[in-house]
C-alpha cells in the first residue's frame, strides 16, 4: 500500500506543486526535499518516466529484459555508467536527487525508501528510464475519460499477475498491471486513445474479470492505492512500469534502485513527441 512520508516543515502541498508548470522547477523542488509524494497530475504535457538503476555488469541483461517485455518496460533512455545525468530527456538533471522518492534493494530485499540516493551511488551504476502511463492518462482526461485514481487524488492501483515475463539473464518475474475502471460503452475509445502511445505502455492487455490475471481482490493492490469500481463499470488493465521492480526482487542483485511506485522522474520531453497514430505505425 502506498504511504506518504510524514509531512515535514517547508514541504509543499500538491496544490502548490500543480501551479508549477516547469519540469526543471519541479525537479528542483524534489532536490530540495520539499515533496515526497506521487507525481500524477504534475507538469501537464510533459513525459514522466519509471527509473531503474543497477550495476553495469547487469545492464545488458536488463536491457534485453526490457526489449523482450517492451509493453511493460518501454525503454526511453539509458545513461552511461556512473553518470546520473539523463542527457537526452532532461539535460542538467541528476537522477540521484531529482525524483520525490526512491526504493533501494540489496539482494532483492528492500532496505530503504529515501528522498535521494547519493549515499548509495556507485561509479558503475547505469540508469534506465522507462515509459509511463501518465502520458496516456492526460490524453484520456482531455477526452473526458478522467481515470478514477486521478479524480480521487490517489496513486493508481497496481497488481502482480499470473502472466510471466520473458526472462533475460537473472531477470524474470510476473507482469505487473495497472487498473482503471470504465463503462462498457467507453472501452473502445479508451483502447484507441491509449494505443496511440506504444512507448507509454500502449493499449490495454486485458479487460474484465481480474481472476483471468490471477488477481483475487481489486481492493488490495500490490502497489498504489485501491479505487472503487462502480456498478456497471469494467476493470481495464494495462502493462505497468513497476514490472521491473518485481523482476529485480527475484534477481537478487547486490544493489538496485528504483523510483517509489507513482513517484516518477519528470522529463523535459513533451507528450506529443510520443504520439503514434496507427497510420504512422503501419508497416
Amino acid at each position: 500500500m502506498f504511504r506518504f512520508f510524514r509531512r515535514r516543515s517547508g514541504e509543499l502541498s500538491l496544490e502548490q506543486l500543480r501551479k508549477i508548470s516547469s519540469p526543471r522547477k519541479l525537479r528542483e523542488v524534489f532536490r530540495r526535499r520539499q515533496y515526497a509524494g506521487p507525481t500524477a497530475g504534475l507538469a501537464p504535457g510533459y513525459v514522466q518516466a519509471n527509473l531503474v538503476v543497477l550495476p553495469k555488469a547487469l545492464a545488458a541483461d536488463f536491457e534485453q529484459f526490457c526489449r523482450l517485455n517492451a509493453q511493460a518496460c518501454p525503454l526511453l533512455e539509458v545513461t552511461s555508467p556512473g553518470d546520473p545525468e539523463p542527457k537526452q530527456s532532461a539535460p542538467g538533471a541528476d537522477l540521484r536527487h531529482d525524483l520525490p522518492r526512491y526504493r533501494v534493494y540489496r539482494r532483492g530485499v528492500q532496505v530503504a525508501e529515501t528522498l535521494e540516493i547519493a549515499p548509495w551511488w556507485e561509479e558503475d551504476l547505469v540508469a534506465f528510464l522507462l515509459g509511463c502511463s501518465f502520458t496516456f492518462e492526460r490524453a484520456l482526461a482531455q477526452a473526458g475519460l478522467v481515470p478514477r485514481h486521478v479524480e480521487l487524488g490517489r496513486n493508481v492501483p497496481m497488481y502482480r499477475t499470473n502472466r510471466p515475463c520473458q526472462p533475460a539473464g537473472p531477470f524474470q518475474g510476473p507482469l505487473v498491471v495497472s487498473m482503471r475502471p470504465y463503462r462498457p460503452e467507453q472501452l473502445e475509445q479508451v483502447r484507441q486513445i491509449t494505443a496511440c502511445y506504444p512507448r507509454m505502455h500502449g493499449g490495454p492487455i486485458h479487460t474484465g474479470a481480474p481472476a483471468a490475471l490471477g488477481i483475487e481482490d481489486l481492493s488490495r493492490p500490490d502497489y498504489g492505492e485501491p479505487v472503487p469500481v462502480h456498478e456497471g463499470e469494467v476493470p481495464v488493465f494495462w502493462a505497468c512500469g513497476v514490472t521491473p521492480q518485481a523482476a529485480l526482487e527475484q534477481a537478487r542483485c547486490e544493489l538496485t534502485i528504483t523510483h517509489s511506485p507513482g513517484c516518477m522522474f519528470i522529463t523535459d520531453w513533451r507528450d506529443e513527441q510520443f504520439y503514434e497514430p496507427p497510420e504512422d505505425r503501419a508497416g
